[in-house]
């Protein structure tokens, strides 16, 4: 039995067997479950299992299990569930047990508790639309990124005949994903708000359709409203997929069986796709493009303010489910400008984490538990994976879960410094952070100036988080109670 295998069985054993998994699904990181009894599941054993390098309970149960291994855990336990007869499939693939860790655990569950309002469960639909799509994000971004340094050399003249030849190709590989991107948000909304995902699919491309900037007509007072290609982007297709959702179902209720199948669909794409072109495409293209105006506008004027504020809140937005706002923000901002420059702002809160628990690492010598937590977290944690040390390490300590967040504020201000300047630093797919996210980096100043720029932010990360925990994230008192 191979190490995959083992940590399936080991995993699926822990979460109470087959007859407990309603679903699953995997992003870049996490093993996603939906269980039927979450008293079944036994977490201390869960996370004494090796590889395993964490759990989060919140809607789907989670298990961190770090980039690469993931995939292939994932694949082994759905072979498990296929063979014990189970029915539940996987969704679309995208990313010892110590006192802390059960600190940590009973912290997340009041949380939970806390934030489980529709507000917050919308939120979380809205993430659930894109983690899907990181594989591919990521993927494609690299392959975009590359076609760009052919075309540098290129246009350099130091390109050899072949790499004519192959530029446009490695470009068409990388870049017929964001095209389509639309497309894919408005089948995955439509899975979300309980629709056909074909029928999100095929309301998302008249958004994207090179025939609507043949389409204009005016309206009193507005004038003539023009429509082109794209207007309304990724905004406009979640909002057209969750309203032919919405109409799917409530015409499905009215029709007769007998022609359900052909009336149904058909009424409900005429109807969601003139809203489309007469509403949402002209409204959420104003949206869209204030969106990524204001935050450009934020970036550029707000400078290292802005970038201490937004990496230092980070951590806060994601206990409490709010950073999903965010992803559509990210999404557009990479359809219009080429790449988002918040998200390796918003990477600098994980590595305050990473400075921070070297701090802890070395104040708590006497704590073999919480040192060997972070021995075992600290690898994924340069990685940009930091769930292991925010509820094993910081979070139950509490102070230094402050200091760390502070401690990413810093290199936050060093990439706002860079955006004041008008060299932003950005990523062209959302997903990684750390020094993963470094392929995906690119920005106005050239792959390796920008490259350095965001090391630059990452290294005063560390260095802040970790002088802030030291200096100042335990009192006299937390040392003797966590010093043995």
């Amino acid at each position: 039995m191979s190490k995959y295998e083992t940590m399936a069985k080991r995993i699926l054993e822990s979460i109470g067997g087959s007859d407990n998994v309603e679903q699953y699904t995997n992003c870049m990181t996490r093993l996603r479950v939906s269980v039927r009894d979450r008293s079944q599941i036994d977490e201390t054993g869960l996370k004494q299992i090796e590889g395993v390098l964490g759990a989060v309970d919140d809607e789907t149960y989670q298990v961190i299990l770090g980039p690469g291994v993931v995939n292939s855990v994932a694949e082994e336990f759905g072979k498990l569930l296929k063979a014990q007869g189970h029915g539940g499939g996987q969704g679309a693939a995208t990313g010892g047990q110590t006192a802390a860790l059960r600190e940590g655990s009973d912290i997340k569950a009041e949380l939970k508790k806390k934030n489980n309002t529709p507000f917050k469960n919308f939120l979380r639909k809205i993430g659930n639309i894109f983690i899907p799509l990181i594989p591919a994000l990521v993927g494609a971004g690299i392959i975009n990124g590359i076609a760009g340094l052919i075309n540098n050399l290129i246009t350099s003249g130091n390109g050899a005949d072949w790499l004519l030849t192959l530029q446009p190709i490695i470009s068409v590989i990388g870049s017929a994903f964001f095209g389509y991107l639309t497309i894919f948000a408005g089948v995955n909304a439509a899975k979300e708000f309980g629709g056909t995902p074909a029928l999100g699919g095929a309301v998302a491309a008249i958004i994207v359709a090179p025939a609507v900037a043949n389409i204009s007509y005016t309206y009193p007072l507005f004038g003539e409203i023009k429509l082109n290609a794209g207007q309304g982007g990724i905004i406009g297709a979640i909002l057209a997929a969750g309203l032919i959702s919405v109409l799917e179902k409530w015409i499905r209720k009215r029709m007769p069986a007998a022609i359900d199948i052909i009336v149904t669909p058909t009424i409900a794409l005429l109807l969601a796709g003139l809203v489309t072109v007469f509403f949402l495409m002209p409204v959420s293209g104003i949206i869209s493009q204030g969106i990524g105006q204001a935050t450009t506008w934020l970036l550029a004027h707000g400078g290292p303010l802005s970038g201490f504020v937004l990496a230092s809140l980070f951590l806060p937005l994601v206990m409490f489910g709010l950073h999903q706002a965010l992803i559509p923000i990210h999404a557009e901002l990479i359809s219009q400008v080429g790449y988002t420059a918040l998200l390796p702002i918003l990477a600098m809160a994980g590595a305050g984490q990473v400075g921070s628990a070297i701090a802890i690492y070395i104040k708590l010598k006497q704590n073999s538990r919480m040192r060997n937590m972070i021995k075992g977290a600290l690898p994924v944690g340069f990685l940009g994976i930091g769930e292991p040390l925010i509820y094993g390490v910081s979070l139950p300590l509490g102070r230094p879960f402050i200091t760390a967040c502070l401690g990413g504020g810093f290199g936050g201000a060093v990439l706002g410094l860079f955006a004041m300047t008008g060299n932003f630093i950005g990523s062209v797919a959302i997903g990684p952070s750390g020094l993963v996210l470094i392929p995906l980096i690119q920005g106005p100043m050239g792959i390796g100036m920008t490259i350095l720029g965001y090391l630059a932010g990452l290294v005063v990360s560390y260095i802040a988080g970790f002088l802030l925990t030291y200096f100042f994230g335990f009192t006299k008192q937390m040392l003797i109670e966590h010093n043995r």
